[in-house]
C-alpha cells in the first residue's frame, strides 16, 4: 500500500498495458493480400533464376556454341558480379533517403525495367561468333548486379512488414511459396517453349565431324521464352508496390548517428549465428546449384533420358511448390535445426541417378529432390531474422543492420555458386566436353555423374554438419513493451 501512495502513476501505467500489448498487437496482423503481393514481387527473379540454373548451361554450350572453358568464365564471372553487387548495394541503400513509398520499395521498382532489357539480351544470339563469350559474359553480369539489387532491399523488406516475428515467418511461407510457384513457371514455361530447340539428334548412330549448325528456328524460341519472362519484372513489381506497405521504422533514433556500413559489416561477420548459418549454407545452396545446372546436360548427354528432361524438371518444381506449406509446418511444430535434416533426404537418391540412370529412378529422385530444395531455400530466410534479432538482444546499443545481414549473406552464397559453378564447368573442359556434338566422350559422362551425385553428396553433409553445431539463436519475447524498449535502444542506420 505504501508504495503505491508513494507511485500513484504507476497502477495507470500498469494498467495501460495490456490495451497497448493487444493494439501492437493487432498492428503487427498482416492480411491475406498483403502476404500474397509480398510474394509475388520475388516471383521474377525466381522465374529468371529457374530458367537460368536449368537451361542457361544448355543454350551457352549447345545454341551459343561457346567453348566449356568460356562457359565457366560466363558463369563465374556473372555469380561473381551479383555476388560483389550485395555489399555495394547493402551499401547505397544504407545511405539512401527514405521516400514517400519507402526507403527499400524504390529500389526494387528502379530495377524492374532493366533488369528486363538485361534477361532479354542474355538469351539473344548476336549475329557475330568471335565475340559471344564477351557477350554474354557482359549481360550475365549485367543482369545479376540488377537482380541483386533489386533482392538484396525485397528480402529486407521482412524486416518492415511487421514487428512480430510469427507473422514475418508466415510472410515468409508466402513469400516462398510464391517464389516456389515462380520457380516452377519458369521451368515450365521456359523449357516447353525451348523445348523444340533441343530435338533428339539426328545423327545417333553415325555422328558427324565437328559441331551441329545452329537453327534459326532454336534462337527465335530462345528469344520469345526471354520476353515472356523479361514482361514479368515490371508487372510483379508494380503489384508489389501497390499491395505492401512499408513500415517506418520504429527504431530509428531520434538523435545520433547510426553506424557505418563499413563498421556494421564487421559486427555481422563477427555474429556466431549469423557465421555460422553463412558458412553452412556456403556448401548447401552450392550443392543445390550444381545440382540444378548439370540435371539438364546429365539427361541430354550422360543418359537415355533426352525425352523426360521437361518431365523430371518439373516434378522437381512441383514437389518443391507442394511441400514448401508442408515444410512451413514442421519448422514451426518441430523447430528449425529439426527441419534442417530434410534437406540430406535427397542424397542417397542422387546418387542413385548417377549409378541407375533410368526413367523411373529419374522421377523418383526428381521428386525427393524437390523436398530438399523447398526445404532449404526455406530454412535460411526464415532463421535470418531470428539471427538479427539475436543480434540485437546482444548489443542493445548497437545497430539493427537489417539490410546489411540480408546483402552479406546472399554475396556469400553467391560468392561459393560462383567457385562451385566455375570449377564444375572447367571440369567438363578438362574431360573434353564438345560444343554442340552429337555423343560425348566417355570422361564427359562420368564426369556428369560425379557432378549430380558425388559432389552434392559432399557438401550437403558438410553444411549440414556446420548448422547442427551449437544452439540456435535465440527469438526474443514478443511482449511488445520490451521490444519496443529494445528497439528503441537501438541505433538503426537504415530507417
Amino acid at each position: 500500500m505504501a508504495a503505491s501512495a508513494g507511485a500513484p502513476g504507476a497502477p495507470a501505467v500498469e494498467e495501460a498495458r495490456p490495451s497497448e500489448r493487444s493494439s501492437d498487437s493487432r498492428a503487427g496482423q498482416l492480411s491475406f493480400c498483403t502476404k500474397v503481393c509480398y510474394g509475388i514481387g520475388g516471383m521474377p527473379n525466381q522465374v529468371a533464376s529457374s530458367a537460368t540454373a536449368f537451361y542457361l548451361q544448355l543454350f551457352l554450350l549447345d545454341v551459343a556454341q561457346i567453348p566449356a572453358a568460356q562457359v565457366s568464365l560466363v558463369l563465374f564471372g556473372g555469380k561473381v558480379s551479383g555476388a560483389a553487387a550485395d555489399p555495394v548495394a547493402g551499401f547505397f541503400i544504407n545511405r539512401s533517403s527514405r521516400t514517400g513509398s519507402g526507403r527499400l520499395m524504390p529500389w526494387v521498382l528502379g530495377c524492374a525495367p532493366f533488369l528486363a532489357v538485361a534477361y532479354f539480351l542474355l538469351w539473344f544470339l548476336p549475329p557475330f561468333s568471335s565475340l559471344r563469350g564477351l557477350w554474354y559474359t557482359a549481360f550475365y553480369c549485367l543482369f545479376q548486379a540488377l537482380a541483386t539489387s533489386q533482392q538484396v532491399p525485397y528480402a529486407a523488406l521482412t524486416m518492415r512488414l511487421t514487428p512480430c516475428p510469427r507473422e514475418r515467418d508466415s510472410a515468409t511461407a508466402y513469400r516462398m511459396t510464391m517464389e516456389m510457384a515462380g520457380t516452377l513457371m519458369g521451368a515450365a514455361v521456359h523449357g516447353l517453349l525451348v523445348s523444340g530447340a533441343h530435338r533428339p539428334h539426328p545423327c545417333e548412330d553415325a555422328a558427324p565431324p565437328g559441331p551441329l549448325a545452329v537453327s534459326a528456328d532454336a534462337t527465335r524460341l530462345y528469344s520469345i521464352a526471354a520476353a515472356v519472362v523479361a514482361m514479368m519484372y515490371p508487372v510483379c513489381s508494380g503489384l508489389l508496390c501497390l499491395g505492401v506497405k512499408e513500415r517506418a521504422d520504429s527504431s530509428a533514433p531520434a538523435s545520433g548517428q547510426g553506424l557505418s556500413f563499413l563498421a556494421g559489416l564487421g559486427l555481422t561477420v563477427r555474429h556466431p549465428p549469423y557465421l555460422k548459418l553463412v558458412i553452412s549454407f556456403l556448401f548447401i545452396s552450392a550443392a543445390i546449384q550444381v545440382e540444378q545446372s548439370y540435371l539438364v546436360l546429365f539427361c541430354t548427354h550422360a543418359s537415355r533420358l533426352h525425352d523426360h528432361v521437361q518431365g523430371v524438371v518439373l516434378t522437381i518444381l512441383v514437389s518443391a511448390v507442394l511441400s514448401t506449406p508442408l515444410w512451413e509446418w514442421v519448422l514451426q511444430r518441430f523447430g528449425k535445426k529439426t527441419s534442417a535434416f530434410g534437406i540430406c533426404v535427397m542424397v542417397p537418391f542422387a546418387i542413385l541417378l548417377a549409378a541407375v540412370p533410368t526413367a523411373p529412378v529419374a522421377y523418383v529422385v526428381a521428386f525427393v529432390s524437390g523436398l530438399s530444395i523447398a526445404v532449404s531455400l526455406l530454412l535460411p530466410w526464415s532463421m535470418l531474422p531470428d539471427v538479427v534479432d539475436d543480434f540485437q538482444l546482444q548489443h542493445q546499443h548497437g545497430p539493427g543492420l537489417e539490410t546489411i545481414f540480408y546483402s552479406s549473406y546472399v554475396f556469400f552464397t553467391k560468392l561459393s555458386g560462383a567457385g562451385a559453378l566455375g570449377i564444375s564447368t572447367l571440369s567438363l573442359e578438362f574431360a573434353g566436353y564438345e560444343a554442340g556434338a552429337c555423343k560425348q566422350a566417355e570422361q564427359v559422362v562420368v564426369t556428369l555423374k560425379v557432378l549430380i551425385g558425388a559432389v552434392p553428396t559432399c557438401m550437403i553433409l558438410t553444411g549440414l554438419c556446420i548448422l547442427m553445431a551449437g544452439p540456435a539463436p535465440k527469438v526474443p519475447s514478443q511482449d511488445p513493451s520490451r521490444r519496443l524498449s529494445l528497439q528503441r535502444r537501438t541505433s538503426y542506420s537504415l530507417a
